[in-house]
């Protein structure tokens, strides 16, 4: 089965993890944590963010992107950044694909990024905008990714408490 790795590269605000973690187990992506960190893992507010989806999460540790890239030497990695000439919608993801998000006051290193040019992409928004929320931008990445992969394993059809649908349409 295809799978989505979500990578949060430094991340500094616990509740936007929390989020993340929460997109990550509601959508049955990975997500991989590469620090240094600006809080630690056992933060309230990233347990209350991440509600009680804890233990739906298929998550990993690092030190380092070094050591990030020494594990996952065989993934397409994709950068969303502000910075990107092209836009996230307008490529195909493969199975396996690692979605990397830098952290909240910076982003993803230039570095980084004129190294691999072809593989940068851009959530569209206004002009005037420094960025979108960072948990936000990891949702629509990953949904977009589901989409194009017609969501594979997701639940579609949601259900009523007090009626049936089949009553109603």
């Amino acid at each position: 089965m295809a799978k989505i790795n979500i990578v949060m590269v430094e991340p500094e605000i616990p509740q936007n993890t929390g989020n993340v973690a929460r997109t990550c187990a509601a959508t049955g992506a990975s997500l991989h944590l590469v620090g240094p960190m600006g809080f630690t893992i056992d933060d309230k507010k990233l347990k209350r963010a991440g509600l009680d989806y804890w233990q739906y999460l298929d998550i990993h540790y690092y030190e380092n992107l070094n050591e990030f890239f020494a594990k996952n030497p065989k993934g397409e990695f994709v950068y969303f950044t502000t910075k990107a000439q092209s836009t996230y919608s307008g490529r195909s993801y493969s199975d396996n694909c690692y979605l990397m998000f830098g952290k909240e006051t910076k982003g993803l290193s230039e570095e980084l990024l004129i190294k691999n040019p072809e593989r940068c992409v851009r959530i569209p928004m206004a002009y005037d905008i420094r960025s979108l929320n960072l948990s936000n931008a990891v949702a629509i990445g990953v949904y977009e990714v589901l989409r194009q992969w017609d969501y594979p394993a997701l639940e579609g059809n949601g259900q009523l408490h007090n009626y049936k649908w089949e009553e109603i349409l």
